[in-house]
């Protein structure tokens, strides 16, 4: 009899134990169903913003090859600012706060299925390598970009084009619409070195693509 008690009781421990696994898991299911729908909705925004700016670029690249500098039309300052000065609307920053206790805790053990424990670790390796093709197009924009602008860009635009408060690329979009022309100036149009800036551009491009493929 005592035996049986005892053995029974390790029988209840056992299945309440693998109860609490059970509900452990469909917990951290949820949670990191969550966290990947709310990256999904993220990530196809920024997708769409680096195709935009990968496009301005191009445009860039082309004006750069036979148009003049010293009156550049609206739509090149447009793509101008699309094309160089557009960054944190690219930029992904992914939620792991589930996948890292998924991983580090070794909960991970939950899932059964060894190919979404492979999945997962995609995922992992996908947003590390995001986050280093971002850290060099950072160098890269700090190396090339920001001097560029230094020297050539018109900040007097930027003061001139307000639309009820909202930020630059937004204002933007909203003076793409509008008949309204605002003067772009670059500075010192007539030793521009065209060739050199769609140099510069091209790399880039390369850099931003290889992020948008990640």
């Amino acid at each position: 009899m005592l035996f049986l008690a005892v053995f029974c009781g390790f029988l209840a421990e056992y299945q309440l134990e693998h109860k609490i696994e059970r509900d452990r898991a469909k917990e951290l299911a949820k949670s990191f169903y969550e966290e990947l729908k709310n990256d999904l909705v993220n990530v196809a925004l920024r997708y769409q913003n680096r195709v935009k700016l990968e496009n301005a670029q191009s445009h860039l690249r082309n004006y750069f090859k036979d148009s003049s500098m010293t009156n550049v039309s609206k739509t090149f300052a447009i793509n101008f600012h699309n094309g160089i000065l557009f960054r944190s609307p690219t930029l992904f920053e992914a939620r792991t706060v589930v996948l890292e206790q998924l991983q580090n805790s070794g909960s991970l053990r939950y899932f059964k299925s060894k190919e979404l424990q492979k999945l997962i670790g995609d995922i992992s390796v996908a947003i590390y390598n995001i986050k280093d093709r971002q850290a060099l197009e950072s160098s890269y924009r700090e190396s090339y970009i920001v001097p560029l602008l230094i020297k050539r860009y018109d900040s007097e635009f930027e003061s001139k084009l307000q639309f009820g408060g909202k930020n630059m690329f937004e204002n933007l979009v909203e003076y793409e619409k509008k008949d309204t022309i605002i003067a772009f100036k670059l500075k010192k149009p007539e030793v521009f070195d065209t060739e050199e800036a769609g140099n510069i551009l091209s790399i880039f491009t390369f850099n931003c693509r290889g992020t948008r493929t990640i």
